[in-house]
């Protein structure tokens, strides 16, 4: 989608942090701009930051609720016509012991994380679709859903999800005129470290109070994050390049390489193929997409 000027894109959690970011890129880059967020305070500054006048529209959103997600898309529709470019970046995060995790720990973070962005998705693309104008799908991902460490256990569960979903909506959609992109950034200056402050009550039982309360003892590493900017900027390049992995910090390198040989090592390859079964279920057993994306990066590189 590399005609942009004019037309609207509309970002969860696009109030702070990446998603003010990213919201900040796509209106520089001539969009229109819905910002969606749960928090109006931050929906208040957000829009005297962007200073976008009636190019912004500023949605109090939970992205958990369906009725609140349709509303949201209804209004963003009446006041610019049609929306292009989705980009799910609402998040929450909590970390810690696996066997710590309470019900309500999974059931927030998988809630938000991964459940809205199926709301976006189920909501959004088939208004993307019907204006045939062609569009386009950002899931925030994080490199946790492609390196994920102990004690993310639910955050990178939930982030492999919808970094999975652009793998599998990618070769679907791609013809249909609609991109979708898996966005994996690291380390970002963002407020999702006070996401608690939204946590709802009846999921407020948790196991990692202590684990919170260590962590934010742990030291202050905020300087060496990535802007909110230059992350925008970042996304914007991807959605303009038709990117399906729009990472941002080549540190994490030897985790992706490390991965993938991992997996490439795993293969029972010395094993007879059935080539009956090989040729019956072609389509499983590989995605254009992978291909696709090594000769755009390549030709994006050289």
């Amino acid at each position: 989608m590399q005609n942009l000027p004019g037309k609207t894109g509309f970002v969860t959690g696009g109030a702070s942090g990446i998603g003010l970011g990213i919201a900040k890129a796509l209106l520089g880059a001539g969009m229109n701009v819905v910002i969606a967020d749960i928090r109006q305070d931050h929906l208040d500054s957000a829009r005297a930051e962007l200073a976008g006048g009636d190019r912004v529209l500023a949605l109090r959103l939970d992205v958990t609720d369906r009725a609140d997600f349709a509303t949201a898309a209804d209004a963003a529709e009446a006041r610019f016509g049609k929306i292009h470019l989705l980009v799910n970046n609402a998040g929450v995060a909590v970390v810690g012991p696996t066997e710590l995790a309470t019900f309500a720990d999974w059931d927030w973070v998988m809630g938000v994380n991964l459940g809205g962005v199926i709301n976006g998705v189920a909501i959004m693309l088939p208004r993307i679709l019907r204006h045939g104008e062609g569009g386009h799908v950002v899931n925030t991902c994080s490199m946790s859903g492609m390196v994920p460490v102990g004690g993310t256990t639910i955050y990178s569960t939930a982030k492999a999800a919808v970094l999975t979903m652009m793998e599998c909506m990618r070769p679907e959609l791609e013809s249909r005129g609609v991109i979708c992109s898996a966005f994996c950034p690291g380390a970002v200056q963002s407020n999702i470290a006070d996401a608690a402050a939204t946590r709802p009550a009846e999921l407020g039982d948790t196991g990692y109070a202590e684990a919170d309360r260590r962590r934010a003892e742990g030291g202050n590493f905020f300087h060496l994050y990535m802007t909110k900017e230059a992350v925008g900027e970042r996304v914007l390049q991807g959605i303009l390049n038709d990117e399906l992995y729009i990472l941002t910090h080549s540190e994490f390198l030897p985790g992706v390489t490390d991965r993938a040989n991992a997996m490439i090592a795993s293969v029972p390859a010395k094993l007879p193929q059935n080539e009956e079964y090989k040729a019956a279920f072609a389509m499983l057993f590989n995605s254009p997409v992978w291909a696709a994306e090594v000769a755009r990066q390549k030709e994006l590189k050289a």
